[in-house]
C-alpha cells in the first residue's frame, strides 16, 4: 500500500491544480517523507515501494520532482517498551500554471439549473477510506493508479480552457458525497443528484463481489458515495455549454448525475432510484465546521 499511496498522493496534487485550471501538462511536484528508522527492513521496505510509487507516477503524468526533503528516523518508545515508527506518510505538493488568473475556476456551486457532472471512474476501493475510519473499518482495496488518468485530466483542462466549466471540484477524502456537500455549502445552493448513470466499476453495484462490501456493513450505495478512487472531479456546467462540455470529454468517463438547485438541500437519489442521503446545507454545513457527525 506505500506504493499505492504515493501513486494516489500524485495523483491528487495534481488534481488539485487541474480543478483550478492549470495545464497538467505544465506541473511540477515537490515530496516530503515522514518515516520511521530506514535502517529496519520493514520501514526501508515501505520506503522503497513508496519512492518507486513516486517515480512511476511522475513518469505517467509527465511531473517532474523540483526539490523535496526527508524527516526520517521518527520513532519513539510506547509505555510498554516497544519501540515504535510513526505511520509512514508522504506529502506531495504540486505547482501549475493559469494562464489568466481570471478565469481561474473555483469549487463553489454558481446557479441553480445548471447541471453537475462526474468526471472519472467510481471503483469498490474503500480501503483506507474516511468512511472506513469513521466506522473502525480497514477494508483492503485501497484506491489504485487510474493509467489513463493524464488524458482525462488533459480533456478537462481543454474544457476549463474553452471556458465551459462554472465550477470544479476534485473528489478525495469523503468521495462523491463531501465533494458534493463542500460545493454546496460554498455555493449556499443545493443539489439534486441520481447515482444511476454513475461511470463505475462492476465491484460498484450491489450483485458484484466486493470485499470491501462487507466491512462495517457497506452497501453499495455507500461505495458510490465514498469511495476515494483517483482521477474524478465534479464539474458544473450551464445548459448550453452541456453539449460542447460532453464532446470535449469524448472517450472519458464521463456523466451527468443531476443539477443545482435554488434550495438548501443536498438530496442523491442511489444506484436502485432510492433516496440516499437528504440533507439541508446548514446540516452539512454544521457538521463540516464541528466535531460531530449529525
Amino acid at each position: 500500500t506505500d506504493y499505492e499511496m504515493a501513486a494516489s498522493a500524485i495523483d491528487e496534487a495534481v488534481r488539485n491544480v487541474v480543478a483550478v485550471g492549470a495545464d497538467p501538462d505544465r506541473v511540477a511536484l515537490l515530496d516530503n517523507f515522514c518515516w520511521g528508522n530506514p535502517a529496519l527492513p520493514d520501514r526501508m521496505g515501505g520506503l522503497v515501494r513508496a519512492a518507486q510509487g513516486c517515480h512511476d507516477a511522475a513518469l505517467a503524468y509527465g511531473t517532474p520532482f523540483i526539490s523535496g526533503k526527508d524527516s526520517l528516523n521518527n520513532e519513539y518508545v510506547d509505555p510498554q517498551g516497544q519501540k515504535r515508527a510513526i505511520p509512514p506518510t508522504l506529502l506531495v505538493s504540486s505547482l501549475g500554471i493559469v494562464a489568466d488568473v481570471r478565469r481561474a475556476v473555483t469549487m463553489d456551486l454558481k446557479r441553480a439549473g445548471n447541471v453537475l457532472y462526474v468526471v472519472g471512474e467510481t471503483r469498490a476501493e474503500l480501503g483506507g477510506s474516511l468512511y472506513h475510519r469513521l466506522h473502525d473499518a480497514i477494508g483492503n482495496t485501497v484506491p489504485a493508479p487510474v493509467p489513463d488518468a493524464i488524458e482525462t485530466m488533459r480533456a478537462l483542462h481543454r474544457a476549463i480552457d474553452a471556458g465551459l466549466v462554472r465550477a470544479c471540484h476534485d473528489l478525495s477524502e469523503g468521495g462523491l458525497a463531501v465533494a458534493a456537500a463542500e460545493m454546496a455549502i460554498a455555493g449556499r445552493l443545493g443539489l439534486d443528484l441520481d447515482l444511476a448513470d454513475l461511470p463505475r466499476a462492476a465491484g460498484v453495484d450491489h450483485d458484484a463481489a466486493g470485499v470491501d462490501h462487507d466491512a462495517a456493513g457497506v452497501d453499495h450505495d455507500a461505495v458510490a458515495l465514498f469511495a476515494e478512487s483517483n482521477a474524478r472531479f465534479l464539474v458544473e456546467v450551464a445548459p448550453d455549454d452541456a453539449g460542447t462540455f460532453e464532446a470535449t470529454l469524448t472517450g472519458r468517463s464521463v456523466a451527468a448525475l443531476g443539477h443545482v438547485t435554488a434550495g438548501d438541500r443536498l438530496r442523491v437519489r442511489g444506484l436502485g432510484g432510492d433516496v440516499c442521503l437528504d440533507s439541508s446545507i446548514d446540516n452539512l454545513r454544521r457538521a463540516w465546521q464541528g466535531t460531530e457527525v449529525v
